[in-house]
């Protein structure tokens, strides 16, 4: 686990002051813990009483993305779009919380261009939980299916995905808890927000 935070934003944990809204990106593999994560971040900063919306990339798929494949290009788009989706929300005071692969650093380097160009807070958060233990977890059975050779272009079996190198933070789920998990993510989302007070 690792994080860019200063010691002074982590005593930073009033969500309720700061009206600025913010997306938060949760890149990793598939089953890696970031819809779980960012759902029980949502949970909690509803109940601080926060303006929250979870783009969870299997939901907004079909929705912003129906008919495109999984191919690098068409990856790429769907990502763009999501990320579009969090910009426009966040700039109107919504913290929006991304669990999303987005496979590609470039893609997810020109999400990152696009809120700090429009001056919308950003932050990467990076779960790192091994394959191995993503496979472990695999409820759905998709790393089954691609090796056994029954589908093709999963994201760390036949592939790629490329590990970011920018992330504000780094959450292994195999070595924290979910209660902790959340608890930086939501130094993080503090620390991004107080940024943003004009």
């Amino acid at each position: 686990m690792s994080t860019k935070l200063s010691t002074d934003a982590t005593n930073t944990h009033d969500l309720h002051r700061p009206k600025a809204g913010a997306t938060l990106w949760f890149t990793g593999l598939p089953s890696a813990g970031k819809s779980t994560i960012a759902h029980a971040l949502a949970d909690e900063l509803t109940e601080a009483g926060r303006r929250v919306q979870v783009l969870d990339g299997d939901e907004v798929r079909p929705h912003l993305s129906k008919g495109l494949g999984y191919d690098k290009q068409a990856r790429d788009i769907n990502v763009t779009r999501i990320g579009w989706v969090a910009r426009l929300l966040a700039s109107h005071g919504v913290i929006v919380l991304v669990p999303v692969i987005a496979p590609y650093a470039a893609a997810r380097a020109a999400v990152r261009h696009d809120h700090e160009a429009a001056s919308v807070g950003f932050g990467e958060v990076y779960v790192s939980t091994s394959l191995e233990i993503a496979e472990q977890r695999d409820v759905k059975g998709l790393y089954a299916k691609a090796r056994r050779g029954e589908i093709t272009g999963m994201t760390g079996v036949d592939d790629p995905y490329e590990q970011p190198e920018t992330a504000e933070l780094v959450l292994d789920t195999a070595e924290l808890d979910l209660d902790t998990s959340v608890e930086l993510a939501r130094t993080l989302l503090s620390a991004i927000c107080e940024r943003e007070l004009p």
